[in-house]
């Protein structure tokens, strides 16, 4: 424990002892639920777990709404988000960053790729999930500029689960998701008959950020310093690459740099 860190923290937080983590437990291998269907797991709660141990306090996931996440910090009802969200100039206006991982857009179909998608231009026409409130839902509003005509029909779902059965139902097309989890899918033998990459390109590559309070710039200073100090021990390395997810590793923590 860093006790300097330690004793900075917001009142609230030592008079508990607990930091609130608010994620969106549908995003493998970042956050989800393990087999109990209780127990949130990724490598966002153990990174989380490695946060608490620096800062003396324990960390506790819950699971909320995505589109809910960024409200929930502004009201006090939670002290940090962390779910797989992308650092955007737009949620910067709304709450603060201290980014940790970096990862790309993927375009998810069913496995032999029936419909033939094979970028963002062959999606014109087609039916296209997305979670709602994720930096996918506005890369594919951006991509209706390709398809004068001939739009794409979004189908947007309010977890990552509902989107992916979109998917797995033949209800849409393609998917688009962040790269990590597609490639859990892609990979994992309980899926991997069922899902496969379009391409190997991620689209629009992005900074995931722990959403902090902007009225609480001290508990944002102190979870960057966490952070820098499980970078240097190699703690935050060794998480990455427990989750097999190391090439999203950011060599310096950062704030705000969407």
């Amino acid at each position: 424990m860093d006790p300097v860190l330690h004793r900075a923290l917001p009142p609230s937080v030592l008079a508990s002892g607990i930091l609130r983590v608010a994620t969106d437990a549908s995003y493998a291998p970042a956050s989800s639920f393990a087999k109990d269907g209780r127990t949130i797991i990724g490598f966002e709660p153990d990174l989380g777990a490695d946060l608490g141990a620096v800062l003396g306090v324990k960390v506790v996931f819950a699971n909320k709404p995505f589109s809910a996440l960024p409200s929930l910090l502004t009201s006090g009802a939670t002290d940090l988000v962390m779910s797989a969200m992308t650092d955007t100039t737009k949620r910067e206006k709304v709450i603060d960053f201290v980014d940790y991982f970096s990862a790309g857009t993927s375009l998810l179909v069913q496995r032999g790729n029936p419909h033939a998608i094979s970028d963002l231009l062959s999606l014109c026409g087609q039916k296209v999930a997305a979670e709602a409130g994720t930096t996918q839902q506005d890369l594919l509003k951006r991509s209706q500029s390709q398809c004068p005509g001939n739009p794409i029909h979004v189908v947007l779902k309010p977890t990552n689960d509902d989107a992916i059965l979109q998917l797995r139902t033949g209800q849409v097309a393609a998917l688009l998701m962040d790269f990590p989890p597609a490639k859990v899918l892609t990979t994992d033998p309980r899926t991997h008959g069922l899902y496969q990459l379009a391409s190997d390109v991620q689209y629009e590559p992005g900074l995931y950020g722990i959403g902090i309070a902007k009225s609480n710039p001290m508990l944002r200073d102190i979870i960057r310093t966490a952070l820098s100090q499980l970078i240097t021990s190699g703690d935050y390395t060794a998480v990455l690459k427990n989750w097999d997810v190391a090439k999203g590793a950011v060599k310096q923590v950062s704030v705000n740099a969407g």
